[in-house]
């Protein structure tokens, strides 16, 4: 039998499946369009020790009824509410596509705020912040964002023929799209201190490997480029793969040293 998702942190972070015992804790960030459900099977597969946090963006799934969130700025302020209590243990943020992007300012934030750091950030299938594209889907028709969810493989099903669903999904798509589109990264920020981890697809058109080395100029460690077989989604047929390289980035020991 399935745990219930557990929403203890606020209602921006849900376990789906908990472990109390678990020494580790992987908070993941969803891409444009996503909710935390298409996490889920992270959390049934992940080591014992280790517990999945997917974050629930406002406007979906148990959220449907706030508005949604189109500001980088007041998104990133409303994840930080209810997060320091998911930080009592060694973490890492994984944030794919635009939460690759969310995850970073929500990392600047926490070490801005001075909570404990993470142990590493893991972006996937995103550019440095000085390649940040600057496109304007967000602005087009309907059919303009549906093509481009398709071009991406972003759902796997042709919403057309689902009609409920696609009248779900276009605010969601549209929201999000304004929200990367019109995100501007601050090219002058303090420079990250822990380590970094960029994942991409070795097929994927979104991203070139010269954008992904361009992680390295906002940390001050050497960071690591790994790159699997596929397009902008290719982490839905390596979870394992990812769930196994992601357990190698925490530290041996099980104890939080540092004060908060």
């Amino acid at each position: 039998m399935l745990n219930a998702p557990q929403t203890n942190h606020g209602a921006c972070y849900r376990i789906f499946k908990a472990r109390p015992t678990a020494s580790k804790r992987l908070i993941i960030l969803p891409h444009a369009g996503g909710s935390a459900s298409y996490f889920r099977q992270w959390a049934n597969i992940a080591d014992s020790d280790l517990e999945v946090v997917v974050v629930q963006y406002p406007g979906r799934e148990n959220r449907m009824a706030e508005p949604l969130v189109s500001d980088m700025n007041r998104l990133v302020s409303t994840l930080t509410t209810g997060l320091k209590p998911l930080l009592n243990k060694p973490y890492i943020l994984f944030g794919h596509s635009m939460g690759g992007g969310i995850a970073y300012e929500l990392a600047m934030r926490i070490q801005a705020y001075r909570y404990r750091a993470p142990t590493q950030l893991v972006v996937s299938a995103v550019e440095g912040p000085s390649c940040h594209h600057a496109t304007e889907v967000y602005k087009g028709s309907d059919a303009v964002i549906l093509d481009e969810l398709k071009r991406l493989n972003g759902t796997g099903v042709d919403l057309n023929a689902y009609p409920e669903l696609l009248d779900m999904m276009l605010p969601l798509l549209r929201n999000d799209y304004q929200l990367i589109e019109t995100y501007q990264p601050n090219l002058n920020a303090p420079k990250l201190q822990h380590p970094l981890t960029v994942m991409l697809g070795s097929t994927d058109t979104e991203l070139t490997y010269s954008e992904a080395e361009a992680w390295q100029q906002v940390c001050t460690q050497p960071i690591n480029i790994v790159t699997y077989e596929g397009g902008h989604f290719y982490l839905a047929d390596h979870i394992d793969a990812i769930l196994t390289h992601i357990g190698t980035l925490f530290p041996v020991q099980k104890t939080w040293l540092c004060a908060p």
